[in-house]
């Protein structure tokens, strides 16, 4: 395992730069989660996916934030959940949201918006020094 003394300056300026991406993920999360709650106080339709989506993000991205912490302590587990999530939320989410009839396009909007920064984090979890910090040994 790796420990914090070992992860090179440019691995901890890339996990820096995702905890930025995901503090943004979060913010925006947290802004769609008040647009649902202004548009259900308005007497719009909201949903329960709806609501369940716009609760359950925020929450999400405190744990993405969580773990990475945790891999810039030096946690390859932490590292290895962070990039897997990264590349599977914003599949999940704008797949799940282009399915006829579940949320209201603007809704669908929002929620893509949210996720760009997500994205930004699996290209960094990807990149050549958090490969490299967090290697497989053997």
């Amino acid at each position: 395992m790796t420990t914090k003394t070992n992860i090179r300056p440019e691995a901890l300026r890339a996990l820096a730069s995702a905890r930025v991406s995901i503090t943004l993920y979060g913010a925006l999360a947290g802004a769609a989660l008040l647009a649902v709650i202004a548009v259900a106080a308005t007497g719009h339709t909201v949903n329960t996916f709806m609501w369940v989506r716009a609760v359950l993000l925020p929450v999400i991205a405190y744990v993405l934030l969580r773990l990475t912490a945790a891999a810039a302590d030096g946690s390859r587990r932490a590292f290895e959940r962070v990039g897997t999530l990264a590349v599977i939320m914003p599949i999940a989410i704008v797949g799940v949201d282009l399915i006829p009839g579940v949320c209201p396009p603007w809704y669908a909007a929002a929620q893509a918006l949210c996720v760009l920064p997500v994205i930004r984090v699996a290209f960094l979890t990807r990149g050549t020094a958090l490969k490299a910090a967090f290697a497989k040994a053997g």
